[in-house]
């Protein structure tokens, strides 16, 4: 069976499934690797990606629960990636623009320079019986390798890990609950990977509901990683290749009520 599904991992999905107006967009030329990568969070595990010409928006969600009180995501972008079907991570209706949405696992390729790869994993630690799969995108953007583990609660297997490579830049759950990877599962993913920046999503925050929010706040995570580098900024940080350091470090990004 695992074998079967690693062949389904890497399979390629055929430009004219996306359409030829999607990849006229993701054209890009290679002096656009010398330009930054923009990273704006958007609450929760949702992410604008700017760079290369391109606009990716990752897990937007609906206002419930650990999410009501931050804004819903509606950022305009070139393509969509949802790791799961969950109302915190998959909802896609009545975005702008008429984005391009993955939904799936596979390997995509829009354009010729341009390729992104979905990998299955479970949402919960039962084997995806309770809340199916998730899905960990993986691509490169500015010149800078990028992992979003989506809502992984599951150890990384030998499989997923040479799928997954070494990130660059790996975002993380690590607020725990019945369906993302508490603070130690997350140091032991952030173990497996070895990236060189580490970003935390899936946490408690001020947005969440009054007695609606099982998550655990991002100090839980901080206390667990002590002795890692830590840097604080605003929502959105500008990233380039040099500016990546050997080792891991913490970017924490704070949320604009």
């Amino acid at each position: 069976m695992k074998r079967r599904q690693l062949v389904r991992y890497t399979q390629v999905a055929l430009l004219a499934s996306l359409g030829t107006g999607f990849a006229s967009r993701f054209q890009s030329s290679q002096a656009q690797v010398n330009q930054p990568l923009i990273i704006q969070w958007l609450g929760h595990t949702s992410f604008l990606f700017t760079g290369d010409r391109r606009r990716i928006l990752v897990n937007p969600f609906r206002n419930l629960g650990c999410t009501a009180k931050y804004r819903q995501p509606s950022a305009k972008a070139d393509l969509v990636l949802a790791s799961s079907r969950l109302l915190d991570e998959g909802a896609v209706q009545g975005l702008p623009g008429n984005p391009k949405l993955l939904l799936e696992p596979g390997t995509y390729q829009p354009a010729s320079n341009f390729q992104i790869q979905g990998i299955r994993t479970d949402h919960d630690r039962f084997g995806g019986q309770r809340f199916g799969d998730n899905i960990a995108w993986r691509w490169t953007q500015s010149g800078i390798n990028i992992v979003h583990l989506g809502g992984a609660a599951a150890p990384i297997s030998l499989e997923q890990k040479i799928l997954l490579g070494r990130p660059d830049i790996l975002l993380v759950p690590v607020g725990g609950s019945a369906k993302a990877y508490t603070p130690e599962e997350a140091k032991a993913a952030i173990q497996v990977l070895e990236p060189k920046m580490v970003i935390p999503t899936h946490y408690r925050t001020q947005a969440a509901a009054a007695d609606a929010c099982d998550l655990f706040p991002l100090d839980a995570f901080l206390t667990v990683m002590a002795g890692t580098p830590i840097q604080r900024a605003g929502d959105t940080i500008s990233v380039t290749p040099a500016r990546l350091a050997a080792g891991p470090v913490i970017q924490v990004l704070s949320y604009k009520f």
